[in-house]
């Protein structure tokens, strides 16, 4: 089967990327040969491009730009009659909007990934679901039941991302004394850690105001912040700064920006903390949880369906800083428990491999497109179970 895989982005800002990149090395060895197009340009290309697999650029502009719009879907639709594809696969509703056109243009089934936890009242998701899918492949059970929610109703399968796990496999990474020394980063006392975009749902605020209450009871601590500004929310990166040193935290929490070396970021840190408000998914909370990392996350959303609270990691409401202090504390304060909870946390983050998950997301494609019902509700309780 030919698919071809759109994606809007070009760059590596986040998780989404990284599923997609994992998606195109996986996929062809689950039985798809995939054709991608990207909408704009960027080091993602060449990525893909390096994978073997077929690579294309259409630069689509803005949405408000109707002719660049209609130019965008016109070459899809060029591409899939000369390429003779089975079918289009959108990465994220913005794209179906394209791909979905460019699908009834060629009569091909589509599909599209849905990556947010999807807000109803959105007039732009409900356009994209208004054209035709044969699914709407969500990561989440928020996701799914947010998705299920828009008229028109489309099936909405269930396939959980996974994580490059080798690549965050303690053996073959420097012990996390050798992390820090190789990064600069402190050698004494506890060292609490976020990875993620810059912005405010995220939550990095919540660490940072976290951080006095944490040093009262452990003065060599420190805190390092591992992310990037993100163009939605350039002001939020001049926030934190603004804020670190509102609380004279100058000297105790560090922000690194963007980086790529991400497991070795991980493998530096104590304890690793996600504190966004409702993730839609957190591959960041698996990665940590495949170091061995005694893991917080926010108890809304996707890290619920990865963390059992107390079992393999810990649970705190968005935006609370005394619980997410409490959580620090309880880990710091039990070297025992952190370490139970690290064993737990890395067991669970095995049943999130790239292979699952791309062998997940090509049985729904194949049954979307074969249109077999069965098959189809199958897969919407697709996990990495299964």
């Amino acid at each position: 089967m030919k698919v071809i895989a759109i994606m809007p982005l070009a760059e590596q800002r986040g998780g989404g990327e990284m599923m997609f990149l994992d998606l195109m090395q996986q996929g062809r060895q689950a039985g798809i040969e995939w054709l991608a197009i990207f909408l704009e340009e960027g080091p993602m290309v060449e990525q893909v491009r390096a994978l073997g697999i077929d690579t294309r650029v259409i630069v689509s502009g803005r949405l408000r730009q109707v002719h660049c719009f209609i130019s965008t879907v016109l070459q899809i639709a060029m591409v899939a009659r000369r390429e003779r594809a089975d079918a289009i696969a959108n990465w994220m509703w913005i794209t179906h909007l394209y791909g979905g056109l460019a699908a009834i243009a060629t009569g091909l089934p589509a599909v599209w990934y849905q990556l947010e936890v999807p807000n109803p009242k959105s007039w732009l998701v409900r356009l994209a679901t208004l054209l035709p899918a044969r699914a709407i492949i969500t990561l989440s059970k928020d996701g799914q039941q947010e998705q299920a929610k828009i008229w028109p109703y489309r099936p909405t399968p269930l396939v959980y991302p996974g994580v490059a796990l080798d690549r965050f496999e303690p053996a073959i990474l420097p012990s996390p004394l050798e992390a820090r020394i190789k990064l600069g980063l402190p050698v004494q006392g506890p060292l609490i850690g976020i990875v993620g975009r810059l912005q405010r749902w995220k939550g990095m605020h919540t660490l940072i105001a976290a951080m006095p209450q944490i040093l009262q009871r452990y003065p060599d601590a420190h805190c390092v912040v591992v992310g990037g500004k993100h163009d939605l929310e350039p002001e939020y990166e001049d926030f934190l700064k603004t804020q670190i040193a509102d609380l004279d935290l100058s000297d105790r929490v560090s922000m690194v920006g963007l980086q790529r070396n991400i497991p070795e970021w991980m493998q530096a840190m104590d304890i690793v903390v996600h504190a966004s408000d409702k993730e839609p998914f957190g591959i960041v909370v698996i990665e940590a949880m495949a170091l061995g990392k005694p893991v917080i996350a926010g108890n809304a959303g996707g890290p619920t369906e990865i963390i059992t609270d107390s079992v393999n990691g810990l649970l705190t409401p968005y935006n609370d800083v005394d619980a997410l202090a409490i959580a620090v504390l309880r880990y710091l304060e039990n070297p025992e428990f952190a370490q139970n909870m690290g064993i737990a946390a890395r067991q669970r983050a095995l049943d999130f491999s790239t292979q699952r998950y791309a062998q997940n997301f090509v049985n729904v494609v194949r049954a979307a497109v074969s249109r077999v019902p069965q098959i189809l509700r199958s897969a919407t309780t697709a996990s990495p179970l299964n």
